[in-house]
């Protein structure tokens, strides 16, 4: 679920993506959308092309599961490393710090049996690319023709179960078949990493290490319960894991028993555990059947672009009032409170956004996640391709270059409250108010040509 580890999108400036919580990366297997936001997953190699993400979660005290009789094959022998002794070291003193928090002995050694410092997983986690994904590629991508025919396709396959989880949680069947597609291409890319094995390495590592040990003791925790086995409990390269990609802390929260064996199961070929527990993960944050998660929208010429706000909400008849209509000239009908989301400034395409918006949003904080999900689901559904354009002219900027034009844009006057790289509200701030004092309009959109006129 939502905090999760990916593949390799990461949306940064293009998308202006807005954070709730935290800020999240976005894409491959090896992110995906759950409740813990996974730490930088930008770059997760995978062979499926959609991205996704992870969660945070409270602390759920569920029943003692009964525990998986299963044989754990024996591990393969490896050559010892330098690396590997210091690893081993590591593993005992984090053995001491497990049992403290309630891991059994028993249940610590059987998963540490043959696991072994991964120099891969250190490799992945620092080759994250710098380089940003246009909302409009990632959509491409998202909602291509091949992943909603995959999606329809999905959808009757699993027809029976999807109808049964949406009527036990409420949550439309082909938004949950939307982040099943975005996560692991519907099942073809689950992950196929030792997650204790990762985990560990990525704690041992300790760039993230107080993160990656809280998911290490959930994922010895669910090994506790009986859930799955040390070596099936397989996943990304940064530890999400299954159909719909959940990392560990976001699973001992969310994760359901929806086929009534005893255990919660993302793992195996069947999805029904996987499709419920991000079904009842969307129902937990508050999802709204009938309410769309948003609509494309037209703006009126000379549209006020600090109106483009999640902090202002205006029902579709106000802003209908303002000339905010449907792509098909109409008022948008009265779903709710909502807002206009840019995510590629004014010469892109407009969204009104409800409060469905948010609750995927839980899953995968990046607003292209969000709008891929949301646009993925309408044409499972049977909805038309986008209609508005995208200014595909600009290239996104690159981590160097968002950090280059938050500087320059506080040398000139206009602060972003820190340098990090993520285009979140206060750079938008002070973009648009360095766009007014132009005379541009103050759309808040961060392109090449912007900085080079501030450099």
């Amino acid at each position: 679920m939502r905090h999760n580890m990916r593949w390799a999108v990461t949306l940064g400036a293009m998308c202006s993506a807005v954070f709730l919580a935290q800020t999240a990366p976005a894409q491959s297997v090896s992110q995906s959308k759950r409740p813990e936001l996974r730490p930088g997953f930008g770059d997760v190699t995978r062979a499926d092309p959609a991205p996704v993400l992870a969660f945070a979660s409270a602390p759920i005290i569920r029943p003692q599961l009964r525990p998986l009789a299963v044989a754990e094959p024996a591990p393969p022998l490896v050559q010892k490393t330098a690396e590997d002794a210091g690893f081993q070291r590591w593993v005992q003193g984090f053995r001491g710090r497990a049992l403290a928090q309630g891991i059994n002995p028993s249940v610590f050694d059987r998963a540490f049996r043959g696991v072994r410092y991964d120099p891969e997983v250190i490799k992945r986690d620092r080759n994250q690319s710098e380089f940003t994904k246009t909302i409009w590629d990632y959509l491409a991508s998202a909602a291509s023709d091949k992943r909603v025919r995959n999606g329809k396709n999905a959808l009757r396959k699993h027809r029976r179960t999807l109808d049964a989880i949406e009527a036990r949680y409420g949550v439309e069947k082909e938004v949950v078949v939307a982040v099943w597609g975005l996560e692991s291409g519907y099942g073809e890319f689950r992950g196929k990493d030792d997650v204790i094995q990762s985990l560990a390495t990525l704690s041992y590592d300790g760039r993230r290490g107080k993160f990656f040990e809280g998911q290490l003791v959930a994922a010895l925790k669910i090994i506790q319960n009986g859930d799955t086995s040390p070596r099936n409990m397989t996943g990304s390269w940064a530890g999400a894991m299954g159909h719909t990609q959940f990392i560990p802390t976001s699973y001992l929260a969310y994760a359901v028993d929806f086929t009534g064996d005893g255990r919660r199961d993302i793992w195996s070929d069947d999805p029904t555990d996987a499709l419920a527990s991000t079904a009842a993960y969307l129902k937990r944050f508050g999802w709204q059947k009938g309410q769309p998660w948003g609509v494309e929208v037209k703006l009126p010429q000379g549209f006020n672009y600090g109106l483009a706000s999640r902090k202002i909400t205006k029902s579709p008849a106000e802003w209908a009032n303002l000339g905010v209509r449907g792509v098909d000239g109409r008022a948008v009908p009265n779903y709710g409170a909502g807002s206009i989301l840019l995510p590629a400034g004014g010469r892109g395409v407009a969204f009104m956004v409800f409060r469905n918006f948010a609750v995927i949003e839980r899953y995968n904080a990046a607003d292209a996640y969000v709008i891929g999900v949301g646009h993925l689901s309408d044409r499972i559904k049977g909805g038309a391709p986008l209609v508005g354009n995208w200014p595909e002219g600009e290239r996104p900027l690159t981590l160097r270059e968002r950090k280059e034009l938050q500087r320059r844009l506080t040398r000139a006057g206009y602060d972003t409250q820190g340098v990090d790289g993520k285009v979140g509200p206060n750079t938008l701030k002070a973009v648009r108010a360095y766009q007014q004092s132009l005379g541009l309009p103050a759309d808040g959109f961060a392109t090449l040509s912007l900085l080079k006129r501030l450099r």
